[in-house]
């Protein structure tokens, strides 16, 4: 989980754009971003198996 300064970091506007930080909106997670959701993986994964994102299921096959 990211501390409060990261995440204040990762919100001030970037020098250069490829300075750009996407962060998970829960737990403030950098790396295995999903921008579709504006989750990481972890978050994802918990509120699909919840079914708290709409639209979203767990496949089988």
């Amino acid at each position: 989980m990211a501390t409060e300064s990261q995440r204040a970091k990762s919100r001030r506007k970037a020098k250069y754009t490829t300075r750009i930080v996407r962060r998970c909106w829960r737990c403030g997670r950098k790396r295995a971003y999903m921008r579709d959701f504006d989750l990481c993986r972890i978050c994802f994964r918990e509120l699909a198996n919840r079914g708290e994102i709409p639209g979203v299921k767990k496949s089988s096959w």
